[in-house]
């Protein structure tokens, strides 16, 4: 591998100034596409001033004839997204294993467009849907442009790519009526479950609160499938590839998402979008997974299998760099939609397994594209286009923005002195895999276990979650009309544990099976539980400051101030907007009028001081909801003073407040301070670490009424 010059190197900035040069600005006079100047936008050409329109208004022809057809085939899944530019680095050399110069120097950043999206809805639909979540990086490397294409979640639902239409049709709303959207609560996609094993680990990770990001910042990635690193002696190294975000792995809950979705469906959107614009650049570390090509074969499952782990007690994922995002897209439709990933774009030092998954998607992608984006020259489209040199003997088709000036489109040749030339070089070369067999259609025996991991996964889950896990099944199934449907799903479950079998059968109508099938292993691996990832920091969390007329103005400024240094999006809500009057004089400015907003938008509660503040608040309905609600979804709630009333009216159940004789009390993630005046430096460092730790599932929330 032959190295750069460093001032050859490609970096984040050699992308945007590629970018650039496509950037159009709003300044100037408006005209035609033509470049005819136009003095009127308003008013269609006329016989008269009130006769018919004429044919030959040729802007308004051309201007209703773009609008009409402003449209692209959305994708058929993964419709609905989001995207950020940024850049990755990597710690240390891997040159160990593959010759991919990204991964080998750590001098290098590279620049990379990362898009996150749900699976089954339409571009319309909600963000906080239960769904799995795409998140595709297109690294643009000096070598060409390598897109890692994954999940949330490390498996899928199916092992063979021919089987992706069933699921994607089973999955999607229902072809008489076209309804659900965005859900997997119906009867087509629990049918194709019921009938194929396979999707049983799958299924535990989606009926999880995986399933439920509570951002894109704070969610983990996959590779899903198992690749190969290559190195320079052309040694091979199996690898499985995830993304763990520094801000810890957080997620909402099921009645709050539902809310979330009414509230904001844009939740997730604008929730990346304002950390960047911020300048709280997410970030993530990519973690491998390693195993080297000798030891294929001595795990109990297959690497192959794509509805297969590898756990990491067993193979633990080495940190070995850093991906951060710090700029959105100046365009959705140009960037973010026309955005094109594909498993097949791979540089020298990454190569393919033979995961029956991973081959159909390398046809798969590229098709869709097509369609998509109007045929092959969508790689030209400058979100696409790599920062690496190209050229080929490609030709023509729609939307060719290249003009061509060569004689010889073809190799070899002479007239073009050869050119382009065949790489000596650099060049991909394939991994030299020896395969023989008979050509057949069979699934290998070796990826014939579906129960034993969604086992593990199970047994892995701390007690909450394992409950979160049952009321989802309930739901889902709840919403299938056909009994049968049922019957199946609860029978496959009692392959993965009885216990679990019982719960979900006695909450959807259907006989608990009576005895254990197949008993349960008793393995567990700590690192798929939620409990077990660290809280991290909480830059862009949003902090509500519930407030009225007579608030203490230094309760609220004390609270108010170091959150923001912390990096924490905090809104003063108030009966109205404007400004609130402040107990003994000044004023304390509103943020959000408590009519406009809903607990479910923010992470967690204050409720500040003041006596008159604190009378207003517990006889408004909106505020006491407020309070319940937070409550009721586990999240960190707050108050100093006379705000500790509006807790006692929210009746939060089974927690100790602060009163005269306790000067501060933290309890469950309720924290507590007697005295207005300020919060202290307990108060602020307890709520504060009260944040960092997500939610607070020890609660007794369920007689909450919210």
């Amino acid at each position: 591998m032959s190295t750069p010059h460093p001032q050859d190197r490609p970096t984040e900035r050699d992308k945007q100034r590629q970018l650039d040069d496509y950037r159009v600005g709003p300044e100037g006079v408006l005209t035609t596409d033509q470049g005819i100047p136009v003095d009127d936008t308003d008013n269609s050409v006329t016989i008269g001033e009130r006769g018919p329109t004429i044919m030959e208004d040729y802007h308004l022809r051309e201007k209703v004839t773009h609008f009409d057809h402003e449209r692209i085939p959305e994708r058929v899944v993964h419709a609905r997204g989001s995207a950020a530019y940024g850049h990755f680095r990597v710690h240390e050399s891997l040159a160990q294993y593959t010759e991919a110069e990204f991964l080998c120097d750590p001098s290098l950043e590279t620049p990379v467009f990362v898009r996150f999206s749900t699976v089954a809805g339409s571009r319309g639909s909600a963000d906080t849907v239960r769904d799995v979540r795409g998140f595709a990086t297109k690294f643009y490397t000096r070598q060409g442009n390598f897109d890692l294409v994954g999940n949330n979640m490390p498996v899928f639902f199916i092992q063979d790519g021919i089987k992706f239409p069933d699921f994607v049709h089973a999955l999607k709303p229902e072809p008489h009526n076209e309804i659900p959207q965005a859900s997997s609560a119906h009867d087509t996609l629990w049918d194709f479950v019921q009938l194929q094993p396979e999707t049983m680990h799958m299924m535990m990770w989606l009926m999880s609160d995986r399933a439920l990001p509570r951002s894109f910042r704070m969610m983990q990635g996959f590779g899903v499938h198992t690749f190969r690193l290559v190195n320079e002696a052309r040694e091979s190294t199996f690898v499985k590839f995830h993304w763990k975000p520094k801000l810890g792995i957080h997620s909402l809950v099921w009645d709050e998402v539902q809310k979330v979705a009414g509230a904001d469906p844009d939740f997730n959107r604008r929730d990346l979008w304002e950390s960047i614009d911020a300048g709280y650049y997410p970030e993530w570390e990519l973690c491998l997974q390693l195993v080297p090509e000798a030891d294929e074969r001595k795990f109990e499952f297959d690497l192959l299998d794509p509805t297969k782990i590898i756990p990491e007690e067993e193979v633990p994922a080495r940190p070995v760099g850093t991906l951060v995002l710090d700029r959105n897209p100046d365009n959705f439709f140009a960037e973010t939609e026309q955005a094109a990933f594909h498993l097949g774009n791979v540089v020298p030092g990454i190569d393919f397994s033979d995961d029956p998954l991973l081959q159909a998607r390398l046809f798969s992608y590229l098709d869709t594209q097509l369609l998509r984006l109007g045929g092959p020259n969508f790689p030209q489209l400058p979100v696409n286009q790599p920062i690496a040199e190209v050229r080929n003997h490609h030709l023509d088709g729609p939307h060719q923005t290249e003009i061509y000036t060569g004689r010889a489109a073809y190799h070899p040749n002479t007239l073009s002195g050869g050119c382009p030339a065949l790489a000596d070089e650099d060049a991909f070369t394939h991994y030299p895999e020896w395969v023989q067999g008979h050509k057949i259609r069979k699934r290998s025996e070796t990826f014939s276990d579906h129960f034993s991991q969604a086992t593990l996964f199970w047994n892995s889950m701390a007690d909450w979650e394992k409950e979160h896990i049952v009321s989802a099944f309930r739901f889902e199934l709840a919403n299938v009309r056909h009994r049968h449907i049922r019957e199946g799903v609860v029978e496959h479950l009692n392959h993965v544990d009885h216990d679990l079998a019982v719960q979900v059968a006695e909450g959807i109508g259907v006989q608990p099976p009576d005895q254990v099938v197949t008993p349960n292993h008793g393995r567990s691996s700590p690192a798929l539980s939620q409990t077990s990832q660290p809280g991290g920091p909480i830059v862009g969390r949003k902090v509500a400051i519930l407030a009225a007329d007579g608030v203490n103005a230094d309760d609220v400024r004390s609270v108010q101030e170091p959150l923001i240094d912390a990096g924490v999006f905090c809104h003063v809500i108030g009966p109205r907007d404007g400004s609130l009057t402040a107990a003994g004089g000044g004023v304390v400015e509103v943020d959000r009028a408590l009519p406009t907003v809903a607990s479910v938008i923010y992470d967690a509660v204050v409720v500040p001081g003041g006596r008159q503040s604190a009378d207003s608040l517990t006889g408004c309905g909106d505020a006491v909801h407020f309070v319940a609600e937070a409550f009721k979804h586990s999240k960190p709630i707050g108050a100093i003073g006379e705000g500790i009333e509006l807790l006692t009216a929210a009746r939060l159940e089974g927690v100790r407040l602060a009163n005269g004789a306790e000067g501060g009390v933290a309890d469950r993630g309720v924290v507590t301070q007697a005295e207005s005046g300020g919060a202290s430096e307990r108060f602020l460092r307890t709520f504060q670490e009260a944040i960092a730790q997500h939610r607070h599932f020890d609660r007794l929330a369920e007689r909450v009424p919210a």
